[in-house]
């Protein structure tokens, strides 16, 4: 455990936060840090440049069958580090390491790295060839797996987020975009005078909520039905003027099944609606900010049965389940790749200021990923 440990504590010193959150920062640093564990285990390393200064890193180990590929992948940002104390001081206690990172993922991305670097130490070959990912940008855009899955077969792949070593097979996808109505600005003292776009747009939200709630959509076993948030707002110019803009931000949340561009027409359906009873205003959807597929790998897929076996084998709950937030897993479903999610960590604990990971769930994470390794074929 304790060089699992110590790799985990150098990734949690290094600062991966996304460039995104914290200006200048790039995931060249500690790309470099998992690069040279590589390469002091003679295990052949390369980059992909996704942008610069930005790469994904692939380490590979050779296998029994060359034509046969398993996937590790993991990411190596993080979110920010708003109301922390220490982020990047690894502190452990009370069986619990302590830092940002910790659980999201730097706890699987250690568990990982240790798992391919002691089978290709033991001298054995596993069935397959085994490549293990660190993927740039999973917390803002997805742009490492992205791009790292335009051009990537394999039998089967395991993404590494804080799954308190669930195995999940399914998950939601999103699309986020911005809704403005336009009206017309006046003297408060004169309302009549102008068209409020904050009073349209409430009239619009709640035009979308009645909708949404008859959303005629077969709910998915693991994942129950979509969900929909209009996370934020914003309009006027002083409290004296009758708003001549508003615009809202809206966050929806997709089953299998669901695409982002069926999503957005059925919102543009009742904006149309809306604005035919309101001609006095503009209602206009920007295209999408992000958008992401849900992910529905078969139970019957091979690498569900055979980490389930995994897990059976290490006295784990082995029942596939479904999470409502995406992860890089879905960008390999979309490729053709059959994807799981499992890793060590509880989800409610990441981007939090008090983000830590039992070391219990890493040590029992590196042993699925390690037997996975040696088992799958």
């Amino acid at each position: 455990m304790q060089p699992l440990i110590d790799t985990l504590s150098a990734l949690i010193r290094v600062n991966s936060i996304n460039p995104a959150y914290a200006q200048g920062n790039v995931e060249r640093h500690i790309q470099d840090v998992i690069g040279a564990f590589f390469r002091r285990r003679d295990i052949g390393v390369r980059e992909q440049e996704v942008l610069p200064d930005r790469p994904n890193l692939i380490a590979t180990i050779p296998g029994r069958n060359p034509n046969r590929r398993l996937i590790l992948e993991a990411h190596c940002d993080t979110a920010g580090i708003e109301s922390m104390d220490a982020p990047f001081d690894p502190i452990i206690a009370n069986n619990r390491i302590h830092g940002r990172g910790a659980c999201d993922t730097k706890g699987g991305l250690a568990a990982m790295m240790h798992a391919i670097a002691d089978v290709h130490a033991s001298g054995t070959k596993p069935p397959c060839e085994v490549w293990f990912v660190s993927a740039m940008d999973e917390e803002h855009s997805c742009q490492g797996s992205t791009f790292f899955c335009r051009d990537v077969e394999a039998a089967g792949a395991v993404i590494a987020e804080p799954t308190e070593l669930r195995l999940i097979r399914a998950s939601k996808g999103l699309v986020r975009w911005n809704i403005t109505i336009t009206g017309k600005a006046a003297h408060s003292a004169k309302p009549h005078l102008g068209v409020s776009a904050i009073l349209g747009m409430a009239r619009l939200l709640l035009e979308l909520e009645r909708d949404n709630e008859a959303l005629n959509v077969t709910p998915h076993p693991l994942l129950g039905g979509p969900t929909w948030n209009a996370g934020q707002i914003n309009g006027g110019t002083q409290v004296n003027i009758v708003p001549e803009r508003c615009t809202i931000s809206i966050d929806r949340r997709m089953i299998p099944g669901e695409t982002p561009a069926q999503v957005l027409a059925g919102f543009q359906q009742t904006i149309d609606r809306v604005s035919a009873a309101h001609p006095e205003m503009k209602i206009e959807m920007e295209p999408p900010m992000l958008s992401d597929f849900p992910l529905d790998t078969s139970e019957t897929a091979g690498i569900v049965q055979q980490t389930a076996a995994v897990l059976r084998e290490l006295g784990l709950p082995d029942t596939p389940e479904g999470v409502p937030y995406g992860s890089d897993a879905s960008k390999f479903g979309r490729a053709g790749v059959p994807a799981i999610i499992f890793g060590p960590g509880n989800i409610a604990h990441a981007h939090t200021p008090h983000e830590y990971l039992d070391l219990d769930q890493l040590e029992k994470a590196y042993l699925v990923y390690r037997r996975l390794i040696e088992t799958f074929e």
